[in-house]
């Protein structure tokens, strides 16, 4: 908010903050493993999510 006023940002119709956020507590070297899998393949998987305007859908039917 502060950012809107003080740099004379655009208005934003929309929430700024995001909404469900939940922090995590790592709690074993298994979640690191997979939290730090997360991260680094994620990005990969963005052509193909459904919140993607431009997404890619896979051919499952390849013979």
């Amino acid at each position: 908010m502060r950012g809107l006023e003080v740099r004379n940002w655009p208005p934003f119709p929309k929430r700024l903050c995001q909404r469900n956020y939940h922090e995590h507590i790592v709690r074993s070297d298994e979640s690191l493993l997979k939290i730090r899998e997360y991260i680094r393949y994620n990005p990969a998987r963005w052509s193909f999510d459904p919140h993607n305007p431009h997404a890619i859908t896979p051919n499952l039917n390849r013979t």
